[in-house]
């Protein structure tokens, strides 16, 4: 059985587990502390301390660089589930880009201003050193204090994606393919500690989103039996 370690907040665990669930198959999930990923660098051999980290039997699966998506790429291989068709390749791997960057800045930072509710108070003390290394001293009261601003940068990043899906139910095509996993990963990691709603100005996407909260494959291959 697939084995999803992960943290539960983390944008791009988001992703991997909303595939493992759309799949139907089933899954177990390990959870681990943001600033403890010794079982990762474990079950890596010392080669990769991120998340999210499959483990399918004897199989170990994590990513090679930041661009890369070779977790998803094998699940869904593993799965059967179609979210890399060959003649979507190249807007796929545009769309992720930005999603991976310029949503995810965004969100990552509005999620953490509400860091000492996710994060347990044995932990904390490793989790603001370990951001304030990566992006400055203060940086999580920095954040605080953008609020409103970065809401509104969501808002502006988030326009070109509700306007893909004028017309349609998904954002490149007539079924969810990878890009949809990834921007609804992005978004859960934006909406997790909930103090926050979709947007309301972005009507489309607010649909969309709920379709993907509870979309599943044979939902999609129910539609084309009958079809």
């Amino acid at each position: 059985m697939v084995e999803l370690i992960q943290f539960p907040w983390s944008p791009f665990c988001i992703v991997q587990r909303r595939i493992l669930e759309f799949s139907g198959k089933p899954f177990k999930i390990k959870n681990i502390p943001n600033t403890d990923r010794s079982l990762v660098w474990r079950l890596t051999r010392e080669r990769y301390y991120g998340v999210p980290v499959v483990k399918d039997g004897g199989t170990v699966v994590f990513e090679t660089d930041n661009d890369s998506q070779v977790v998803a790429k094998y699940l869904d291989f593993r799965l059967g589930l179609g979210l890399f068709p060959w003649h979507l390749e190249g807007i796929q791997s545009l769309l992720w880009r930005n999603i991976e960057n310029e949503i995810e800045d965004i969100g990552f930072r509005l999620n953490d201003i509400y860091w000492k509710e996710l994060v347990a108070k044995k932990d904390q003390l490793a989790f603001v050193r370990h951001k304030e290394r990566k992006f400055g001293r203060g940086c999580l009261e920095q954040w605080a204090r953008q609020q409103g601003s970065l809401l509104m940068q969501l808002n502006f990043r988030l326009i070109p994606y509700d306007e893909m899906l004028m017309g349609r139910d998904f954002l490149i095509d007539d079924r969810p393919r990878f890009v949809d996993f990834d921007l609804f990963g992005m978004l859960g990691n934006f909406l997790y500690s909930g103090h926050y709603r979709m947007p309301s100005a972005h009507v489309r996407l607010g649909k969309w989103h709920r379709r993907m909260e509870k979309i599943k494959f044979k939902d999609i291959t129910c539609e084309k039996l009958r079809t």
